[in-house]
């Protein structure tokens, strides 16, 4: 049993959800702090509502995405290792592993009852996330299927803890759009040939690499140019200027690492890096919060 667990974690690559959870609890953080500046308290069960929903909801979206793709990552000479192609783990192991992470994201959000929101919005939220699986086989534009998949993290946390849509949590949420869509072109670049021969949709295999790595970088513009939206519109401090400066330069490195002509670098560009993001921004969103509190 343990080994399946850790067999299953790996299949949905955990580890990743720090992609996208720090966005949400930096959302959660600026939601909560106006609520006490409008008197509102805090409840614990709300932060294990979001903790719960991203871990249950990302689990599900990634294994159907297994599943979708187990024909296509068997054919794929990067992805034939993935676990159900290598029979490592049953289709029906995996099957059962999507539906309990589906039933866990849906039951999760009674947590944050008597706001029926989440409850509500949750089947929706849950078809969007799976849908993207099927994307890249009609759509050049897959990519901002996902980066949209993301973006709803930090809009759903403040919908969970405020019970309504602001201009701050829709900011952060193009900053995880336009971020999530430019790396996901990026990481894309090391299947160009394979989505050509199997007429998959990718703006790599469509507009070629060089194209498809500006683009790339003009999301990524736009996802600063985002980011310092939500520092004026959110009032937020020099600490969260500072960070988003910092993120600029490490997109920059980004963009350094990985070449039309040498692909070998995209892993660091794609996990150190976007973690290295994603966390320094948390990191840096909530010590302004606290900076300015006090």
């Amino acid at each position: 049993m343990p080994t399946r667990i850790r067999q299953l974690l790996e299949m949905i690559r955990f580890s990743h959800t720090l992609f996208a959870l720090p966005f949400a609890l930096l959302a959660a953080g600026m939601a909560w702090w106006k609520n006490s500046q409008e008197g509102i308290p805090f409840r614990w069960q709300d932060l294990a509502g979001i903790l719960l929903c991203m871990v249950f909801a990302r689990s599900a979206a990634m294994a159907f995405n297994r599943l979708a793709d187990r024909k296509i990552d068997a054919d794929n000479p990067r992805t034939a290792g993935r676990h159900l192609p290598a029979g490592l783990l049953s289709l029906p192991t995996v099957v059962t592993f999507t539906v309990i992470c589906g039933v866990g994201f849906v039951a999760s959000t009674l947590l944050f009852l008597p706001n029926r929101l989440p409850l509500l919005l949750s089947l929706p939220v849950l078809a969007f996330l799976c849908g993207y699986s099927y994307a890249k086989r009609f759509t050049a534009w897959c990519h901002y299927w996902l980066s949209a998949a993301l973006m709803l993290s930090p809009i759903a946390a403040w919908i969970a803890i405020r019970g309504n849509v602001e201009w701050p949590p829709v900011l952060l949420g193009l900053v995880v759009f336009f971020w999530v869509g430019g790396f996901d072109i990026i990481y894309a670049c090391q299947d160009t040939d394979f989505d050509r021969d199997r007429r998959l949709h990718s703006l790599p295999a469509r507009l070629g690499i060089p194209a498809a790595l500006r683009l790339a970088m003009l999301s990524h513009v736009l996802m600063v140019v985002c980011l310092f939206g939500l520092w004026y519109v959110a009032e937020l401090g020099p600490v969260f200027f500072v960070g988003a400066c910092l993120v600029a330069v490490l997109l920059a490195y980004e963009h350094w690492l990985v070449r039309p002509d040498d692909l070998t670098r995209v892993n660091i560009a794609f996990f150190q890096v976007n973690i290295i993001i994603s966390m320094g921004l948390l990191v840096v969103g909530l010590a302004d919060l606290w900076w300015t509190a006090h």
